[in-house]
């Protein structure tokens, strides 16, 4: 098995955009391969151009009837309907192509990490964890994240953990998978009752032949670095030991950051930092090294989002950015033609402290509610003690 990291990348990934002020922006992706690249972060790194995927592969999570919704909507006169030409999904040109592109690029980093060729591969673009079998949702015309494991499924193997630390819950993984006892769903998020789509409470935790495969931590409004870090060790690596998946798919979405505008946790770039290196140890740990990482949500689209998928692309190749390095002027001066009244940020820090206090057994914060009800929803199912910290 290879050990470098294959990036999935072509600037026609810009072309999946839902248009004007829509908050699902591609100018995120761009300054974050700008910023990436002016770093020296990919330095020597010859990004992956992907193929769009197929209708085979996209079949096997999405219905035929929406497939064809979705090529027919940018000429249909009327409504289409399948959550498609709403303000959350508008119709735009060629929606199917540049759809089934970002669906290609998480296959085409399923498959470098299946054929050998690296350990680790990410499509930033990627992390569209919101669409359904029959209709879009969230910003999301295709479930690239579902796509991916389907076809990794569909491609001999047969113990996927999907990991999304996007604030809103990935309600459309679990869906695509709840009865499915091969893959587990993990995801932290923001508690359901505060926050869209209003679905991954703990007791969500899959269906009757897949009991203890969906996991879920809401975490309430105002979780900081250190309360998102300590649920995160609270939970996760004891189910990634029961399970023993052979491959983590991650959904990095960067919108549990204080800044977003669209949500309430309060984490730091630097607490970002500090995940992404947690899920390249539970890669390493739970999954044989073997860790396919997208994108997803984040919509503080000039300082936040390529900070953090910055830290996340050095984290994947083992290049890992001093916290206190300089914004290079290059960057910024590309930047402040796109965001001329936004103030940029001057460093890869927020000043952050990621350091936080494991959980003990002991209710002691306010997410270690959340904590609590995960585990003991979720434990029993794997033969774990819900109240033993050990466990």
């Amino acid at each position: 098995m290879g050990n470098e990291c294959a990036v999935i990348w072509d600037e026609s990934l810009l072309a999946y955009d839902l248009g004007g002020d829509h908050p699902l922006h591609p100018v995120r992706l761009d300054l974050t391969m700008r910023l990436a690249r002016s770093l020296g972060v990919l330095d020597g790194v010859d990004p992956v151009s992907p193929e769009p995927a197929t209708e085979e592969d996209l079949a096997r999570i999405h219905t035929r009837d929406y497939l064809e919704a979705v090529r027919a909507a940018p000429a249909a006169a009327g409504d289409v309907g399948h959550g498609l030409g709403t303000a959350d999904n508008p119709v735009f040109d060629r929606m199917h192509e540049s759809a089934s592109l970002v669906a290609g690029g998480s296959i085409a980093a399923a498959e470098r990490i299946l054929s050998g060729g690296a350990n680790r591969a990410v499509n930033l673009s990627g992390g569209l964890h919101h669409a359904m079998a029959d209709n879009a949702s969230g910003f999301c015309v295709y479930n690239d994240c579902a796509v991916a494991v389907a076809w990794l499924l569909a491609n001999g193997v047969d113990r996927i953990a999907y990991l999304d630390v996007d604030v809103h819950h990935g309600d459309g993984v679990q869906a695509a998978f709840y009865d499915d006892p091969r893959v587990m769903t993990i995801s932290l998020h923001q508690h359901p009752f505060t926050l869209w789509p209003g679905t991954g409470f703990p007791n969500e935790v899959g269906a009757e032949n897949a009991q203890g495969s969906a996991v879920n931590l809401a975490l309430p409004p105002g979780t900081d670095d250190a309360g998102w870090l300590r649920a995160l060790w609270a939970v996760v690596p004891s189910v990634l030991e029961s399970f023993a998946p052979q491959v983590l798919v991650t959904q990095c979405g960067a919108d549990p950051h204080r800044e977003d505008p669209l949500a309430d946790l309060r984490m730091s770039v630097d607490g970002q930092r500090a995940l992404y290196g947690a899920l390249r140890d539970l890669a390493e740990r739970h999954a044989g090294g073997k860790w396919l990482a997208l994108g997803g949500g984040g919509y503080a689209l000039h300082r936040v989002v390529p900070r953090a998928w910055t830290h996340l692309l050095a984290t994947m190749l083992d290049r890992d950015v001093d916290p206190a390095r300089l914004v290079p002027a290059e960057w910024t001066a590309h930047a402040t033609t796109l965001a001329s009244d936004v103030a940029l940020p001057t460093t890869m820090t927020d000043g952050g402290d990621p350091r936080f206090t494991p959980w003990d057994g002991v209710t002691e914060l306010s997410v270690d509610a959340a904590i609590r009800d995960t585990r003991h929803a979720v434990f029993p199912l794997h033969g774990l003690d819900p109240a033993d910290s050990r466990d």
